[in-house]
């Protein structure tokens, strides 16, 4: 629905930026005052503009993959674009009520340099984006607890395996999780990218994640991705109908050696417990019921360490609360892009990183995987290392 609401304002905001993109290429060179040059520009301008929208309408292969392709890359340099577009338009409206209008800055010669610069600022900020979004982190925290335990556990999220994430990446990151010999790999929701036919030889993938070695193994909740479901620029559309999860979802994760956690706690080793919770978005598409902190964690022997699996990092002093040691989730990508990084710290009260609740600590993850635009600017992607009870 968000995505139904959005639509207008894209559409004005690229009308804006064309707008400024076309004056400044006039000045930089006569040729671009050429009518049939200036409906060359257009075209190709509303080509990926409307990316967003031609690769939501048009499903066959390969067409629909390289539109979507296009189009979360476009995605990501025009929200730059258009950041960048908005600040020089707003400071030549300063200095054209000021005494600036005799500066250079001003002049024909300086509107050019200061375009030229702004594009090949974005172009080389998106291009540094893409590169660091591939490259996956290693981070360490320590946990202290007062309990008898010591464990090692390998945390990840966000996988988004699409369009954007695949065999490259999942081989990366279970070679770095595998270095670490981990007691237990967690997953905390996200996995898939809402299709499962975007995932490049799936089966693949799936005998990559089955690679992960750990004493008690690999275990995941769900996100609020992991719904087959169609999207646009990223949103998903509400609709009153139950949504259905496609099974090839659980035929990968039982290839994949995973073992998935919808409410549902597990002692494992009579060393630890370990609970998954459902997703609050997935849920109310599938018009399913979650238990809350009190309703899942109610029974447990409270002398073992009771972690906690949960996609978005919410209700965390409920689940302190409820008897939970730590709590491991994802959801925010720590933004991904800046300053969404800045955004979702006033969002979350745990947005990445770690934070003590109550008793409870709270880990949260920046994630593998990406949403939208393959780039990750001012964040990185990461494999979260946890030493329990050091």
């Amino acid at each position: 629905m968000l995505a139904i609401f959005l639509a207008p304002v894209y559409i004005l905001a690229n009308v804006f930026t064309a707008y400024w993109l076309l004056r400044w290429m006039k000045e930089v060179h006569p040729l671009f005052r050429h009518p049939a040059v200036l409906g060359v520009i257009l075209v190709l301008y509303a080509f990926f503009a409307l990316s967003l929208l031609t690769s939501f309408l048009i499903k066959r292969d390969p067409v629909h993959r390289i539109l979507k392709v296009i189009s979360n890359c476009w995605l990501g340099m025009y929200l730059y674009f258009l950041g960048f577009t908005a600040i020089l338009v707003l400071l030549r409206f300063i200095f054209a009520h000021t005494a600036l209008t005799k500066t250079w800055l001003y002049s024909p010669m300086g509107l050019k340099a200061v375009g030229l610069g702004a594009i090949l600022f974005v172009t080389g900020m998106c291009i540094y984006g893409m590169v660091h979004a591939v490259h996956i982190y290693t981070t360490r925290y320590e946990v202290p607890s007062k309990k008898d335990a010591h464990l090692k556990i390998a945390l990840v999220a966000d996988l988004h395996l699409g369009y954007s994430i695949g065999s490259h990446q999942m081989e990366e990151m279970v070679e770095k999780i595998n270095a670490e010999e981990p007691d237990v790999v967690v997953i905390a929701g996200d996995i898939f990218d809402n299709e499962y036919d975007a995932i490049y030889e799936p089966d693949r993938v799936a005998d990559l994640l089955a690679g992960l070695k750990s004493r008690y193994g690999t275990y995941a909740c769900y996100g609020n991705h992991d719904l087959d479901e169609k999207i646009l620029a990223g949103f998903t559309f509400e609709t009153k109908e139950e949504r259905i999860a496609d099974r090839r979802f659980g035929e990968f994760l039982d290839r994949a050696k995973i073992h998935l956690l919808e409410d549902d706690v597990v002692c494992i080793d009579d060393a630890f417990y370990l609970a998954g919770r459902k997703d609050p978005d997935r849920i109310r598409k599938t018009q399913e019921t979650r238990d809350t902190p009190s309703e899942l964690l109610t029974g447990l022997d409270q002398s073992l360490p009771v972690f906690v699996i949960d996609h978005q990092p919410s209700e965390l002093t409920e689940l302190a609360e409820a008897g939970a040691d730590l709590d491991l989730g994802g959801h925010t990508h720590d933004g991904q892009l800046f300053p969404g990084n800045i955004l979702t710290g006033l969002m979350w009260e745990n947005a990445c990183g770690m934070k003590k609740v109550g008793d409870m600590y709270s880990i949260v993850t920046s994630g593998v995987g990406l949403w939208g635009p393959p780039m990750r600017i001012g964040t990185k992607a990461e494999v979260v290392i946890i030493d329990y009870g050091k």
